[in-house]
């Protein structure tokens, strides 16, 4: 079983199948796992970017991110990922 340290290192899949065969395959570095459990500042593997919104649109997303019970940032992580999902599957 080869260890990864870097989530780079996963690639982008093709189909279910493939993705199977890369995890029985590989594992992720115990550092990895980690960061991805403890959750906060200092270990997780994020960054700080700054966008540009109308403040309608921001009033209106934060609006219905209450609506959900969301925190508005994490909605639009949500929808960012979302997307890029879909964006990755229809490639």
């Amino acid at each position: 079983m080869r260890t990864f340290a870097d989530w780079e290192e996963v690639p982008i899949f093709d189909n279910e199948e493939a993705e199977a065969v890369f995890w029985s395959e590989n594992r992720p570095a115990l550092r990895l796992m980690e960061a991805a459990m403890a959750g906060n500042a200092e270990s997780s593997e994020s960054v700080t970017v700054t966008l540009r919104f109308d403040p309608r649109m921001l009033a209106r997303i934060k609006r219905l991110a209450r609506s959900r019970y969301l925190n508005y940032q994490s909605m639009v992580k949500q929808w960012l990922s979302e997307r890029m999902e879909q964006e990755l599957r229809d490639k």
